[in-house]
């Protein structure tokens, strides 16, 4: 698997390659924002620690 970062100031051009990567999606594309593998990553570094019920969670 190949991992590519794009950074993009255009929203119109952004667009554009969002919509030209979704076209290869059955190929074997995945498309990822930045913020979500940051997301994920800060998920998995909880998953040893305690259980919290997610209302909890959100308070915090």
């Amino acid at each position: 698997m190949q991992i590519v970062t794009i950074s993009v100031i255009n929203e119109d051009v952004k667009d554009k390659i969002i919509w030209f990567l979704r076209h290869l999606e059955s190929e074997g594309v995945e498309i990822v924002s930045q913020e979500d593998i940051e997301d994920l990553k800060l998920l998995a570094a909880t998953r040893g620690e305690e259980s919290i019920p997610f209302s909890e969670y959100l308070s915090k």
